[in-house]
């Protein structure tokens, strides 16, 4: 994730008194000893670092696995973590150095080497699974180790480099335990993180206890964490309400979270401008009643974001005209320019298709993940784009794991897909979303914005590509192979007696359990 240039951090947190259910504000001092009781939504797709590119996954990551470098709350240039120090060989940003710290182990006392290093990226490209991260390191072409220092060399100049590293996808593995071909089963981690996985139970709970071996940019860990897992936001809340987790985080009902007022001793909520966002994502493959570029646009012309932010949202998100949020270098309202005018949307709409000769109703299929909120975004989508009387549309869904296999197979013709930055940069709102070798498995290719996004990496100091960007989101909003709705706020909400909620999450993958502690 990040190395690079000077500019206003892009998240802020404030903390805010809230209450809901009844607390104790002292922990008794058996309390102190138990975990303490993390709730989320997010689905762990895998616990082997090749396997998995989503959020649920890469929370657990980054604290059962060290990477090269990682991310201090609320900073843009990563800092050693595994290394000891890391940096460009030359000017032209294509060579890339790190030196391990001396002594390193894994937590299973198992020396951790340069070697291990090597390993672990060239396993995680040579795997390449359909949902896992080689995607994000598809200009890296090769990687070398000798003594404690790894050398990547990488196609083309890349200034966004060093953040890559800082992601899930760079954890690095043991090698005598990871097979080299394939990944790893079971649920065993044999990884040099601020944490152990002392109990794993799919779909229901992660116990995390502290590795007192871990050496690295943070502290050791003054607590073991349980990380529970809850189906939907809805009992999510419920086990928030009835004191079931000392801390609930993603994702939290609209409801709640509009309607949280400062109360009793409960509680608090933190409040962080993240760049979460959610994108309507169309399959552009033959055959499909999406694959024409007409057909896609008409869509961006009926679809109301306004209407979706406050019927299904509760005005906690806010609508998003562009690939890249609010708060990062690059932002534009690229699809609020092109696409809205105070005149007739349907006859637009239909006109775009008459032009092309396109038959209407278009009857296409809309993928969602299971649970409540997205069942409602899809509902009223489809009610938006049925009203023109142009469109007909089913919906289905499917819990996490058989939603990702879906939308990489092409199950879908349009599915809704959120998208939490893996670093602070534009960057990963372009490469990994609509670069060649993207992650969402639509078929998107465009020599052009690939051009384009090449053109941004060259720049160290980010600030110097922001009319690259501005240039990329146009040409997504002629080509509309992604449909953004909206942006979030990201919140916490922390029991009275547990300290550090407030640098738990900054919209980043980066998961910080270790700053959680009892008061």
């Amino acid at each position: 994730m990040r190395s690079l240039r000077i500019w206003i951090p892009l998240l802020c947190t404030a903390v805010l008194a809230a209450g809901a259910g009844v607390r104790l504000l002292l922990s008794e001092d058996g309390d102190r000893e138990r975990p303490i009781s993390v709730g989320t939504t997010d689905v762990v797709g895998s616990l082997d670092p090749a396997g998995s590119y989503d959020t649920g996954s890469w929370a657990l990551y980054s604290n059962l696995y060290q990477s090269l470098l990682t991310l201090r709350p609320g900073s843009t240039a990563p800092v050693p973590d595994a290394a000891e120090s890391c940096r460009f060989l030359d000017a032209s940003l294509t060579a890339y150095a790190c030196t391990l710290r001396a002594g390193l182990t894994f937590a299973n006392g198992h020396p951790l080497t340069a070697q291990d290093v090597r390993f672990s990226f060239e396993r995680m490209l040579g795997i390449a699974t359909d949902i896992g991260p080689a995607t994000l390191f598809a200009g890296l072409d090769s990687v070398s180790a000798r003594g404690r220092t790894v050398t990547f060399g990488l196609r083309e100049r890349d200034a966004t480099f060093p953040l890559k590293l800082a992601t899930g996808a760079g954890a690095i593995v043991d090698r005598s335990r990871y097979p080299g071909e394939a990944l790893r089963p079971g649920t065993a981690v044999d990884g040099s993180g601020p944490y152990t996985l002392a109990a794993y139970t799919p779909g229901l709970r992660a116990l995390l206890e502290p590795n007192p071996h871990y050496r690295g940019a943070v502290a050791v860990p003054r607590s073991a964490v349980e990380v529970r897992y809850f189906e939907d936001a809805e009992q999510l809340a419920d086990a928030w309400r009835r004191g079931g987790v000392a801390v609930a985080h993603r994702q939290l009902p609209s409801d709640l979270t509009s309607t949280y007022e400062p109360g009793e001793e409960s509680g608090r909520m933190t409040e962080a401008a993240a760049a979460e966002i959610r994108t309507v994502v169309f399959d552009l493959r033959p055959g499909s009643p999406l694959a024409r570029r007409e057909v896609r646009q008409a869509v961006a012309v009926l679809v109301d974001r306004g209407r979706i932010t406050t019927r299904v949202h509760h005005s906690t998100v806010e609508p998003l005209y562009s690939l890249i949020p609010r708060g990062l270098t690059g932002h534009t309202t690229s699809f609020f320019d092109r696409y809205f005018r105070d005149d007739d949307a349907t006859g637009r709409a239909r006109s775009l298709l008459r032009r092309a000769g396109v038959r209407t109703p278009v009857a296409f299929t809309y993928g969602h993940r299971s649970g409540a909120a997205f069942a409602a975004e899809a509902a009223e989508l489809r009610r938006q784009l049925e009203a023109a009387g142009l469109f007909r549309v089913r919906t289905v869904s499917a819990e996490w794991k058989q939603f990702q296999k879906g939308y990489a197979s092409g199950a879908y013709d349009a599915y809704g897909l959120g998208w939490v930055p893996d670093f602070p940069d534009p960057d990963n709102f372009t490469t990994p979303l609509v670069g060649r070798s993207n992650a969402l498995h639509n078929t998107y290719a465009s020599p052009r914005v690939d051009q384009l996004i090449s053109l941004t990496q060259r720049h160290g100091d980010r600030r110097k590509a922001s009319g690259v960007f501005r240039e990329i989101q146009d040409e997504i909003a002629v080509d509309v192979p992604v449909l953004p709705l909206w942006q979030r706020k990201d919140y916490v909400l922390a029991a009275p007696d547990v300290a550090g909620s407030e640098h738990l999450s900054d919209g980043t993958g980066v998961w910080r359990l270790w700053r959680l502690s009892r008061m």
